[in-house]
């Protein structure tokens, strides 16, 4: 029988997470004072991207993943120090993030995931605006999708870099389950079907087997979908948590995606390159001299010097008929030796090896949010 006497009282309980909320919410402010320390002893710089070090927020979140023992998750506990030092940096001045919108969509979900809550998140309608804002310095930084799981590469923002001196700082990878949105309250009302087109591909299999008879209408984003839905009850939308709650939509279902394990990588791209936190991923754009044997003096390099490659993708190079250039990721910083050595011997066999960015490799978490790609994230 359990002693009902040795059991903590309610009151006793509440008394000490008070105690315990107090001395967070110091500890919370002395950490604040110190990042404004850091940053006035660096002087005063003109701009807050200019504060900004994503190699040592890299270090930190690491060090706080490899720290925790619960009962919180490696993902709530990486998003509660993502925001303490999202806060602590806008003390200076909010970066501001351009991001692939419009509101509501999976890459502003990446933005705040990365950067955290207190950025200046600033929409805008195209993968080229981004990028064209952050090199006009109207932005600190962009974020756009590269990769998803099921559905491969972004092929725009890979072409982006075939004409642009802008640098990859970071990448983040996100998980999400796609859901539908409508304030019909069966399935049997639901006549129209919205949602991006790359949405309504990885939901394939579930629309099939649950709306047959629904007229599916693919339009610019999961957000757009939301928006026309909110006042539609005969209508659904595939979209995301952020889009329902932005626009006032019930989730009548949710995880509908066909494969669980979707996740979109995002790049997140500057003006210029960062040092190395110990755990990086360099992006290459390379270009081999035509003939037999090209590729393959491409990578050899990278054999001969043990430097792990993760992923190439082609696209052509826009210079003449048939002509095509590599991205290629490999594991390490451009500083590291290994890496350094392979670039060195790179410039002796390729027309075109450039740098597109050595920066901190994506911490994961399994309980992270996610996208699913398209023009939409």
């Amino acid at each position: 029988m359990t002693d009902e006497t040795s059991k903590p009282r309610l009151s006793e309980v509440r008394e000490r997470i008070d105690a315990l909320d107090e001395q967070i919410q110091s500890l919370i402010s002395e950490r604040a004072r110190l990042a404004f320390d850091v940053g006035e002893s660096k002087g005063r710089l003109p701009h807050a991207v200019d504060y900004y070090r994503p190699e040592r927020e890299a270090q930190v979140l690491k060090a706080v993943q490899q720290r925790n023992q619960g009962p919180l998750s490696d993902a709530e506990m990486l998003r509660l120090f993502r925001e303490i030092m999202s806060a602590c940096l806008a003390q200076q001045e909010p970066l501001k993030v351009a991001y692939l919108g419009p509101e509501g969509t999976f890459t502003q979900q990446a933005v705040l995931a990365h950067f955290g809550h207190s950025v200046h998140a600033l929409s805008y309608p195209g993968i080229d605006e981004v990028f064209e804002r952050v090199q006009a310095t109207e932005a600190d930084f962009g974020v756009v999708p590269v990769e998803n799981s099921s559905q491969g590469i972004v092929s725009h923002t890979l072409d982006m870099f075939l004409d642009s001196d802008l640098k990859i700082c970071g990448e983040i990878e996100l998980r999400v389950h796609h859901n539908l949105l409508t304030h019909a309250t069966s399935l049997n009302q639901v006549e129209r079907l919205y949602s991006h087109q790359q949405s309504l591909s990885q939901c394939k299999a579930w629309i099939r087997g649950h709306l047959p008879d629904a007229e599916v209408i693919a339009v610019s984003s999961n957000a757009e979908a939301a928006r026309r839905v909110r006042n539609a009850p005969e209508a659904a939308a595939i979209a995301g948590r952020s889009a329902a709650e932005i626009y006032g939509l019930p989730v009548m279902f949710s995880a509908i995606e066909d494969h669980p394990d979707n996740s979109t990588r995002f790049l997140v791209i500057g003006r210029k390159l960062f040092p190395t936190s110990g755990a990086d991923k360099t992006t290459l754009l390379l270009a081999g001299r035509e003939g037999p044997g090209l590729l393959h003096s491409l990578l050899e390099p990278f054999h001969r010097h043990n430097v792990n490659m993760t992923r190439i993708e082609s696209r052509p190079s826009r210079l003449g008929k048939w002509e095509y250039v590599f991205f290629v990721d490999v594991e390490g910083h451009a500083e590291d030796e290994p890496v350094a050595a392979a670039l060195a011997d790179l410039e002796q066999v390729s027309k075109l090896s450039k740098v597109l960015g050595s920066y901190p490799r994506a911490i994961s978490s399994e309980e992270s949010p996610s996208a699913a790609r398209s023009d939409d994230e």
